[in-house]
């Protein structure tokens, strides 16, 4: 992971706590001139949007390269007997006749 993503990450994260402060301190301010209703500044817009966009480039570039998922590369990993183990034949269905089955009543040695 890189340094610079992990930079632009905190710098968004401290810009959008900032622009949540100021839009907060920018309502209380229009409450106490009695004006509750009003545009948020310019500036917080702009300063929003530029930690958003830091942030999605602070997550571009801290994430770990994408891993090969083709056939071929999962073929490398694994050896001929692993893949063609045949797994997947296997039946059960003599055995679980015998499970399932119910016990003969026999009479008990004493």
């Amino acid at each position: 992971m890189s340094l610079t993503g992990r930079i632009f990450l905190l710098l968004a994260t401290v810009g959008i706590i900032h622009a949540a402060f100021s839009t907060y301190e920018h309502l209380s301010h229009l409450k106490a001139l009695d004006r509750p209703e009003g545009p948020i500044p310019p500036d917080i817009a702009v300063e929003t949007l530029v930690a958003l966009v830091l942030g999605i480039l602070g997550a571009c570039l801290n994430t770990p390269p994408l891993k090969d998922i083709t056939w071929s590369s999962e073929m490398r990993k694994h050896t001929i007997d692993q893949m063609d183990s045949r797994l997947g034949f296997a039946s059960y269905v003599n055995r679980g006749n015998h499970l399932l089955s119910r016990v003969s009543s026999k009479p008990a040695n004493k």
